[in-house]
């Protein structure tokens, strides 16, 4: 981050009251801050984990909910226990809210014992208990606009909204993913759009996250009860249990076609948190068992490997490497069978030269590059992008680190930095060749082929060499395996839309909104999500300048949003970190996780030179939490004694014949 002379705002906002929101925004948290982020205070109080947390809206007053099923208030800004009381729960609490606009009187838990309680602070008394839920509760969320009302998400798959002014002591069922997805899907984690409080964001089983809009819902629902026939249905004239257009899912675009590769390893894909930035303007979610994606909720795109048309385009629709039409910019040309290169040998608009302080970022990746330091390389690409976000070769060299590495969703990030290259100047040869590698890493097979196809016909000169011969031979191996063909056609639908072992429990509507899904902006790697179905991630700065994320290692990791480099990591639970709750207006984080404690942090005054919670080796850590996710659930026991795992590697086998230091001839060796 660059220096700031901030005197001259310190004088603005004391001559305009106005500009004091802008500068605790802007100032809120920054750089200096996070590099200086650790321990302030242990809060102990608590007998079990600690499961939940939830600030105020003043932020003068945190809640905390835990197995002990008690829930404290604290004053955490002088550390003091301010209330403590039993729930009424008879099992681990998993979520605490406060209700808007009750003088954080009113505080509502959920709980494995598939209740929800409602209490009354000032008496310490449970005033409200609902028991409709029949598994348990993880997430309670409330709405600003909505002061009476709140959402509870549950695993029997049922989305249950309450309104407390009601007379009745039940909720209704606001979404059934039940009808949607079958009897063992299993909702995990919901929030309300903070800016739009009609808007609802779900995360359950799998990897689709849900964003609903309820004011449709509940117009749709009296609609029906006002029509005069809404009790008499024919076979063919089924009601839809949500109207058309009050849903939206997102997904990230390698994850279905990883399902089966994932189920086959026991490996887990379930949403453990979603939540809004402070603008609504994106969707960020913990996949646990994978990474932390966020979700632009403005600019949406489609998942590169969805864009499978079924209809060729004409050569007139495709100019200067870009599709003119649906809206689709891939640098490539899609057609029924799958991605074809633009036809002829294009002359793309010569590269930009860079300015000297990026050529110098440029050189450092390359060098990080061919020393196999992957993850260095990356992050250095990536803040190159941020400055120079139409160099087409930073993109390439970036997805040549992707390919090298090969942690989870890598081969799809390698994939999207190709065809931006490829969008950005059609001549480049190399993001041409590890397209075609991309594709059939993702399983996408036969699109692999075409694409080298397209490849050798675009560029004669390479149809002979090692690399494309490689590929070729890896190829045709694979198309005629017969597992992959009985893997590819079994199920009569896209694989990346089938249910694996319960596809007949999947609906249509289901299939159609699946269908329809949008891709992420931005992946977060480093963390692991595996143990543990509640881990948080969220927003940190008015801004949403940074991502936080507990990890099943202990430590909690600090991302830049637009970078996604890693800047921080802290120890912050002696086994696993799962909730990470920042202050709404200081740079201030509350965090628990095993431990029954919850543990406050701050920026530490400059004169504190040790600090024992930082996690000096981010790449070590990092590492090892993607060995850790890609493990058996053995080898995970044996690592949590305290044994090393060795049989797995965290990418990057073979040597950096594959580094982009120069634009030359392709010798992108397979590893």
């Amino acid at each position: 981050m660059a220096k700031a002379n901030i005197t001259r705002d310190i004088i603005h906002r004391q001559i305009k009251e106005r500009g004091a929101l802008g500068f605790e925004r802007h100032y809120h948290v920054t750089d200096p801050f996070i590099r200086r982020l650790g321990l302030e205070a242990e809060l102990q109080g608590h007998s079990g984990c600690v499961n939940c947390l939830e600030w105020n809206e003043k932020g003068d007053l945190l809640a905390s909910g835990s197995d002990d099923q008690h829930t404290i208030v604290w004053d955490p800004l002088h550390h003091k226990k301010l209330l403590s009381m039993h729930t009424g729960h008879t099992a681990n609490i998993f979520s605490v809210k406060f209700l808007p606009h009750s003088g954080d009187r009113i505080l509502i838990t959920g709980a494995a014992d598939s209740k929800v309680h409602v209490h009354d602070l000032t008496v310490k008394e449970t005033v409200h208990m609902f028991g409709d839920h029949t598994n348990r509760v993880k997430r309670i969320a409330t709405a600003p606009m909505w002061p009476n009302t709140f959402w509870s998400a549950a695993e029997d798959g049922l989305i249950r909204q309450y309104d407390l002014r009601e007379n009745s002591k039940r909720s209704e069922v606001l979404i059934d993913l039940t009808e949607y997805c079958g009897q063992l899907v299993e909702a995990k984690c919901l929030t309300v759009n903070p800016q739009d409080n009609n808007y609802l964001a779900v995360g359950a089983s799998g990897p689709f996250v849900r964003l609903y809009d309820i004011r449709m819902i509940h117009n749709h629902r009296k609609s029906m009860k006002q029509s005069p026939s809404a009790g008499v249905h024919t076979f063919c004239d089924r009601q839809k249990p949500l109207p058309d257009g009050a849903a939206q899912y997102y997904v990230a675009g390698h994850l279905p076609v990883k399902l089966p590769d994932y189920n086959n390893r026991l490996r887990v894909l379930v949403a453990t948190y979603v939540t809004f930035s402070p603008d609504g303007t994106e969707l960020l979610v913990n996949m646990g068992g994978e990474q932390v994606y966020l979700f632009d909720l403005t600019y949406k795109q489609r998942p590169y490997t969805f864009l499978l048309p079924k209809k060729c385009h004409t050569s007139g629709e495709v100019q200067n490497g870009k599709t003119s039409t649906n809206g689709v910019s891939n640098g490539i040309h899609l057609h029924s069978n799958g991605f074809r290169l633009s036809e002829g040998r294009a002359h793309g608009s010569p590269q930009v030269e860079l300015p000297p302080y990026l050529e110098r970022i440029k050189q450092q990746a390359n060098e990080a590059f061919a020393c196999q330091l992957w993850t260095q390389a990356i992050q250095l690409y990536s803040k190159a992008v941020q400055k120079a976000p139409n160099n087409a070769m930073l993109y390439g060299n970036r997805a040549a680190a992707y390919m090298k590495r090969k942690w989870d969703g890598d081969h799809y990030d390698a994939l999207r930095d190709c065809l931006k290259a490829i969008s950005l100047n059609p001549c480049h040869l190399k993001a041409h060749f590890r397209l075609a590698r991309c594709l059939f890493e993702l399983k996408y097979v036969a699109e692999a082929l075409e694409c080298l196809d397209d490849f050798k016909g675009k560029f004669p000169e390479q149809a002979h060499s090692s690399a494309c011969d490689a590929l070729d031979r890896d190829i045709n191996a694979a198309l005629f395996s017969k597992s992959d063909n009985a893997e590819d056609k079994k199920g009569g639908g896209p694989i990346r839309l089938r249910a694996t072992g319960r596809k007949d429990s999947i609906s249509e509507d289901e299939m159609v909104l699946r269908e329809r899904s949008y891709d992420y902006k931005f992946r977060y790697c480093g963390h692991c999500n595996t143990t543990t179905d509640i881990k948080e991630a969220n927003f940190f700065g008015s801004n949403a300048q940074y991502i936080v994320s507990g990890s099943d290692d202990g430590s909690f990791f600090i991302w830049e949003k637009e970078t996604t480099n890693l800047v921080r990591v802290l120890q912050g639970d002696e086994s696993i970190v799962n909730c990470l709750q920042p202050h709404p207006s200081y740079c201030f984080l509350a965090t628990s996780g095993i431990d029954p404690v919850v543990r406050l942090w701050n920026p530490r005054p400059e004169s504190e030179t040790l600090n024992g919670r930082v996690v000096v080796d981010m790449e070590g850590a990092s590492q090892a939490n993607q060995r850790r996710m890609n493990a058996d659930p053995l080898e995970v026991m044996l690592l949590n004694m305290g044994y090393r795992i060795t049989g797995l590697t965290s990418g990057g086998a073979g040597g950096s014949d594959d580094e982009d230091s120069s634009e030359g001839q392709v010798q992108c060796r397979p590893s």
